[in-house]
């Protein structure tokens, strides 16, 4: 098993959403690694931002690799969902070719597991949460 690749894949997820045109026509550039550093109730109406990771090993006889289950969230201010559902297939779209380049290693796989659409509590910012995973080989 590898960790190495962790931020390669992190990168290269980032670099593939804030490329986006269709996902930028809608969130302009507020997508982010962490959260925004203001309070809830100032961050932007829509954004995305990228969250946990859970690793494991993906290695076989003849390769080290790693499989990567990590999350993108959409959080949104609004009443609907209607605007954070485009967002969040705006994501799925920019990331389901699974054709990221890393900047080490090589993806093998990248597939969305699951998602959901959280209402949040009152005046808590909507949510929709897409868990996907990446299947990684290190080529080092």
């Amino acid at each position: 098993m590898t960790y190495a690749l962790s931020a390669a894949l992190q990168t290269a997820v980032y670099e593939r959403l804030t490329a986006d045109p269709a996902l930028m026509a809608l969130v302009g550039q507020d997508i982010y690694d962490a959260a925004p550093p203001v309070a809830p109730a100032e961050a932007p109406d829509l954004h995305v931002t990228l969250g946990e990771e859970r690793v494991r090993d993906g290695s076989t006889k003849t390769s080290s690799g790693a499989v990567h289950d990590f999350t993108v969230t959409v959080h949104a201010r609004t009443e609907g969902f209607s605007r954070p559902k485009a967002a969040a297939a705006a994501v799925c779209e920019a990331l389901l070719p699974g054709t990221l380049t890393l900047g080490r290693g090589h993806l093998v796989d990248l597939r969305l597991l699951s998602v959901r659409a959280d209402r949040g509590r009152i005046n808590r910012p909507r949510r929709v949460e897409m868990r996907f995973r990446a299947v990684l080989e290190d080529t080092m």
